[in-house]
């Protein structure tokens, strides 16, 4: 996993999602990002030469998969990701994914079209992802964020409080909730949210691991206990068009 320097959440959660999971195990690799924004230094941090060199250093442990657990796309575009993927896979021989490459593919497998976007961000920020994700074909029909710039400070916002924000959008309408960033505590809380509210909750933190495991061949439904992710996006795309039906 490639991490973002400032973010404290994600590597404690991804260790407790595989904790069960027989000869899994999770590796980091950070770099720096301290600062959400659109300004050009703040897009500078996500240059590919940085990434692809931590990337790199993950290679040295003969990881089965590199993953960018991480946002940036959805502010600069889908295409960064896949660029930034072909970089990490040239440079490594390793398969690479994305948590915004794992988002797109999980609506795509489960027909969500109507996305409520909850993030930490600044409404600008937030524009962005909704630009991109409507011209994808995922237009965001409710949306909520927390106009926070620092990327540390995304991991002081509590459980509560995010939970309030999926609630919030749910009311306004659609098809699933996508927690955006991966530095936000969304992941143990998405399960119960679906219960109560009867619609699919995807976290950055979770979508990447889904997509991580597909790409080494294992099988996600050893974590549903974890949501709907993890059997509802476990079909094959013709059966989730099926399904969704």
């Amino acid at each position: 996993m490639l991490t973002p320097s400032s973010n404290t959440v994600l590597e404690p959660m991804m260790a407790a999602m595989v904790a069960d999971l027989d000869g899994v195990s999770v590796h980091f690799s950070r770099f720096r990002v301290t600062e959400i924004a659109l300004s050009d230094q703040a897009l500078g941090q996500f240059a590919p030469d940085g990434m692809v060199a931590a990337a790199e250093l993950l290679a040295h442990a003969k990881v089965d998969v590199i993953a960018w657990n991480g946002t940036s796309a959805g502010w600069l575009g889908f295409a960064q990701d896949e660029r930034l993927c072909a970089a990490i896979t040239a440079a490594t021989g390793i398969p690479a994914g994305t948590s915004v490459l794992a988002f797109r593919e999980v609506f795509e497998l489960t027909g969500a079209r109507r996305i409520g976007l909850v993030t930490p961000y600044t409404a600008d920020v937030q524009a962005r992802i909704m630009a991109n994700w409507a011209a994808a074909g995922f237009p965001c029909t409710a949306e909520r964020a927390l106009n926070l710039r620092d990327n540390f400070s995304f991991a002081e916002v509590d459980e509560a409080t995010i939970a309030g924000l999926v609630r919030e959008v749910v009311a306004e309408g659609c098809d699933a909730v996508a927690i955006v960033c991966t530095n936000m505590r969304g992941a143990r809380i998405a399960a119960d949210l679906e219960r109560e509210l009867g619609v699919p909750v995807y976290d950055s933190i979770a979508v990447t691991l889904w997509q991580s495991l597909r790409l080494i061949g294992a099988d996600p439904l050893s974590l549903k206990s974890w949501g709907r992710l993890f059997h509802d996006a476990a079909a094959k795309p013709a059966e989730a068009a099926a399904a969704a039906l």
